[in-house]
């Protein structure tokens, strides 16, 4: 009885968020995925004609492309430099605290300054342009050129690293010194410690990682939009300027045609990262 009343008293508690997570995810979530079978002012049902009008529309494969591109790229480098970062770090006691903090700091940057100092460098009257008249070689607006896709990524590396880093850096410390002593003891160098204890213990980890990296890669939109606008250069137009111009055009059907597809690919990736992870296991 007492157990019973316990589950009941633990349902009471997280019914308040159930209610909200309803209301405020569920519900509009649902509705999306009607809106994407219906027409846009009346609301008609036509079957899969937005999803068909949606793939065969220029703009959203180049958004596409872009993004899975981005995507492909940042995951992998965010991956490694923060784990690179955090195994250095994890081998300095004092100074540990402080460069943790100073890794930190681009999250508590304003969008508003990284923006600025965007413009300051990259602008075709920019910092950068300048360097490379004073060499002799004519200056350019590097936001309207393929290398503004490189400064996006190099945004995402710089704003995620810090908070990624700390939860290698969790992980790690949550393995037992005791073992690599013992490793150590059996005769296994460094390397051999990181491929065999390391490695299969920060398993966990990278899957939370990946997944959160997955989903924050999505969220680049504000520092690009803000630097070039609507319609940046063709090599960093991504799903969400995408979103935006269609919202702008109030086709809702479409966006919500594509945000199902969006919703969808999101899910696949992360069962499938569920999986691999699983199998290796």
């Amino acid at each position: 009885m007492k157990i019973k009343n316990d589950k009941l008293m633990g349902l009471y508690f997280i019914i308040p968020s159930l209610i909200g997570v309803a209301i405020l995810i569920l519900l509009p979530s649902v509705d999306v995925f009607i809106r994407s079978f219906q027409s846009t002012v009346s609301r008609d049902f036509v079957g899969l004609q937005n999803y068909k009008e949606v793939f065969s529309n220029t703009a959203f494969k180049l958004a596409a492309k872009n993004t899975l591109k981005f995507t492909v790229i940042c995951i992998p480098l965010l991956l490694i430099i923060s784990l690179v970062i955090a195994l250095m770090l994890n081998k300095f006691v004092k100074s540990s605290q402080v460069l943790k903090t100073a890794f930190l700091i681009p999250m508590a940057v304003p969008i508003a300054s990284v923006v600025l100092i965007w413009k300051v460098t990259f602008h075709k009257q920019g910092i950068l342009s300048g360097l490379l008249v004073n060499l002799g070689i004519g200056s350019q607006d590097w936001m309207k050129t393929g290398f503004a896709f490189w400064i996006l990524v190099f945004s995402y590396i710089w704003k995620n690293i810090g908070y990624t880093m700390i939860l290698w850096l969790a992980g790690l410390n949550s393995i037992s010194k005791e073992i690599y002593e013992a490793a150590k003891v059996d005769g296994a160098n460094s390397w051999q410690c990181f491929v065999n204890i390391t490695m299969p213990a920060l398993k966990p980890t990278l899957y939370t990682i990946s997944v959160l990296s997955l989903l924050n890669s999505f969220k680049v939109f504000r520092e690009a939009y803000l630097v070039a606008g609507n319609y940046p250069d063709k090599s960093m137009y991504l799903l969400q300027h995408l979103f935006n111009n269609w919202f702008r055009q109030a086709l809702f059907s479409k966006i919500a045609a594509a945000s199902v597809v969006m919703s969808v690919v999101i899910f696949i990736l992360i069962i499938f990262l569920q999986k691999a992870w699983e199998s290796k296991e």
